[in-house]
């Protein structure tokens, strides 16, 4: 059966042909787990590129359940163990199987947005990756993908795409004693979305563009071991 070490090499050697990938960040992601990665959704080359060029981290992210409805697709994501998920609700065999692999120390990656920007402009963040951290009480790392929103107008054209992935620093949530309202949930997720942000052009933050609005009232900053 087909896994990442059968597949991510060649697919970056592959990507190489059409994109020139600025990863050099990536050394700041560990080598393993358990960590949550919380990133931008852009368009399908996240995922190829995210996969391959974290490769050999033990990754896994979230996909929507209607992927393995295609042939190669299924083939592709299960060397992967990416992980199906029932978009709109609250997939509680999802993040069961999420919270397994964290034990097992895999590096989850979640885009909180649940869909495609196409544009590169975040959108507003969903709750579940705040479910996910409370239960496993595991840090989170944003990572961002920049670039890839201008494939189609280059790709149209022969060009070759520049795409640059950057880390920005760890944390803890940091959850209130009080009852953790949906309304609480909401501004976790934002202070979440908004570390994403700080990472991306100004243009690019879009439902966060504001970043005086972050607070970090809910977030314990930490930096990882040295190696």
């Amino acid at each position: 059966m087909l896994n990442a070490n059968h597949i991510n090499p060649p697919l970056k050697a592959l990507l190489s042909t059409f994109l020139r990938v600025d990863d050099h960040e990536i050394d700041r992601i560990p080598m393993q787990g358990p960590l949550i990665i919380a990133t931008n959704h852009v368009n399908w080359l996240d995922a190829p590129v995210g996969f391959s060029h974290l490769h050999p981290r033990p990754l896994t992210a979230f996909a929507k359940i209607e992927t393995w409805n295609s042939f190669f697709l299924r083939i592709l994501f299960n060397a992967w163990d990416t992980i199906p998920i029932r978009r709109g609700e609250l997939d509680l065999a999802a993040f069961k199987k999420a919270e397994d692999y964290l034990a097992q120390g895999k590096i989850i990656a979640i885009a909180p947005e649940g869909t495609r920007s196409n544009d590169g402009c975040l959108n507003t963040g969903r709750p579940g990756i705040v479910y996910l951290a409370m239960r496993t009480k595991t840090p989170i790392l944003p990572v961002v993908f920049i670039g890839n929103e201008n494939f189609n107008e280059n790709f149209s054209i022969y060009r070759r795409i520049n795409m640059t992935i950057k880390v920005g620093h760890p944390f803890h949530l940091r959850f209130p004693n009080e009852r953790l309202t949906r309304e609480i949930r909401q501004e976790m997720t934002d202070e979440i979305m908004f570390e994403i942000a700080r990472l991306l052009p100004e243009n690019q933050r879009g439902a966060y563009r504001d970043l005086s609005l972050s607070r970090r009232q809910y977030l314990d900053l930490f930096d990882f071991p040295t190696p």
